[in-house]
């Protein structure tokens, strides 16, 4: 069980493994041995609320197929099984980002202090200018 928040959590038999072969270097190893994980997971028949279904689909992911499955490479550690929990970690990360919320923006006014200081600014940068001019007598 993969634990998202408090009151959801995310059984492993929704998500589906599959070795392969890593890319990159790293000599004779990589042509051998299937260390890096293929992860996928299908959103529509997953057991999540309904709630995080519908924000994970309307994200604009380039993981996620237009069936809604998430597919997710991972190759970073040289054992499988590291490589496993990278994926599962990932995954929980990007169901996590999809139902945060975001909190909106207040306006605010620059304070009376700030205004003050940005005149004077003006006014020392004009008079700068003011004393580059030519002298005519």
């Amino acid at each position: 069980m993969l634990k998202i928040s408090n009151q959801v959590c995310l059984s492993e038999k929704d998500v589906e493994f599959s070795a392969i072969r890593a890319q990159g270097p790293g000599g004779q190893n990589v042509n051998k041995v299937s260390s890096a994980v293929h992860l996928r997971f299908d959103i529509p028949a997953s057991d999540l609320p309904d709630v995080y279904k519908e924000k994970l689909l309307a994200l604009k992911d380039s993981r996620i197929t237009k069936d809604g499955v998430v597919v997710i490479k991972a190759q970073s550690f040289r054992s499988q099984e590291k490589n496993r929990e990278d994926g599962l970690n990932r995954l929980v990360e990007l169901i996590r980002g999809a139902v945060k919320e975001t909190r909106k923006r207040k306006d605010s006014k620059p304070s009376r202090s700030s205004k003050q200081k940005r005149m004077d600014s003006k006014t020392k940068h004009g008079n700068l200018k003011v004393l580059r001019k030519k002298i005519r007598f």
